[in-house]
């Protein structure tokens, strides 16, 4: 019987694992900043910091982190970060190859396709054993993923990041990574529309720290500018956005640009819903599941869609910690498959 299992997403910026007893419930659950861009030493440190506080005897695993420039493709990212996993955790370790299941690390050649950028699917499947018909929305840092239900079983088209992608199942955008540059070519500022510079000069982090809904504690990349994360410092970086300087204008101007910004993100992430939704031949009953660092802004899209948002936090056991599981949602998705499925680790 499992005791104890962690839920692994090794992501291209953060690890996120989540600590789960054997009846589901969340004990623990974090976050660490893991920049893999820089090399694979990041992810050892990430790991080891976790291992100070997580003790568990079975493990699952799944990624999207071998999309990483630091390898040479997607095969080559799984492999390399599967056999980093699989030195350092101790005890049983499996692998989330999506519709194929939990693999140990025999197989993962054979299942390279299976395992690179699933960990949506697990969420999907979690969250199609609670809601019948749904929405299914996670924004994280850098991109968001949508996926719709309907009785009871996943209802989606890809299963490959450019299938998704194609079929607006996988939105680039994200509530900390995302360049602000990537969002708009012009943007509206003291009743002008004005160019964006092409430049990386700010990112999603700086509008949502101005608007106030992103927390220190979900802001774990670094800035543009290597500078501090203050509400001064995101205004500068903002304000660089459209050519000027803060003095050039009051605060109350460069709140407006940030809800600008925050505006033409949330179109962007709602025109990716409609399409899902009419794929729908009757949308009653239809509910927005939320989860991930940026499930503030699933709400107000629900809202502006006029369905029902549940956040997937009603759906995790765990009080705190299950709070910091829902941004690590994939985390505690494969770990609780894991868990209640009792042939996963035989």
């Amino acid at each position: 019987m499992i005791e104890t299992c962690i839920g692994w997403d090794v992501g291209g910026a953060h690890l996120k694992a989540v600590l789960l007893d054997n009846d589901g419930q969340v004990l623990a659950a974090t976050q660490v900043y893991c920049p893999l861009w820089r090399g694979l030493r990041e992810l050892e440190f990430a790991i080891d910091n976790v291992l100070l506080d997580f003790s568990a005897d079975h493990h699952v695993v799944t990624m999207t982190g071998e999309l990483a420039d630091i390898f040479a493709n997607r095969r080559d990212g799984v492999l390399k970060i599967a056999a980093i996993l699989s030195s350092k955790l101790h005890g049983k370790v499996r692998y989330y190859a999506g519709s194929s299941g939990f693999v140990n690390d025999d197989a993962i050649e054979q299942h390279c396709a299976d395992i690179a950028s699933m960990n949506w699917l697990a969420s999907v499947q979690y969250v199609a054993r609670k809601v019948p018909k749904a929405l299914f929305v996670d924004i994280g840092s850098t991109t968001t993923d949508i996926a719709l239900i309907d009785n009871g079983m996943p209802q989606v088209i890809g299963f490959t990041d450019a299938a998704r992608m194609q079929c607006d199942e996988l939105v680039y955008t994200g509530v900390v990574r995302t360049p602000l540059m990537a969002m708009a070519r012009k943007i509206p500022f003291a009743g002008k529309m004005t160019n964006v510079a092409a430049e990386y000069f700010a990112t999603a982090a700086d509008v949502y720290t101005l608007t106030g809904e992103l927390g220190l504690a979900e802001n774990m990349a670094e800035t543009a500018d290597g500078a501090d994360k203050t509400v001064q410092a995101s205004t500068r970086r903002i304000a660089r956005m459209i050519g000027c300087d803060t003095d050039d204008a009051p605060a109350s101007l460069w709140m407006e640009l940030a809800h600008s910004f925050k505006s033409v993100q949330l179109d962007q992430i709602r025109q990716a819903l409609l399409k899902q939704m009419s794929l729908l031949k009757d949308r009653s009953g239809l509910k927005v599941i939320g989860a991930g660092t940026g499930a503030f802004l699933v709400a107000e899209l629900a809202k502006q869609l006029g369905l029902e948002y549940r956040a997937v936090t009603e759906f995790i056991a765990g009080g705190e910690a299950g709070k910091m599981a829902a941004v690590c949602f994939p985390a505690y998705a494969i770990a609780y498959l894991a868990v209640m499925d009792s042939g996963a680790f035989a």
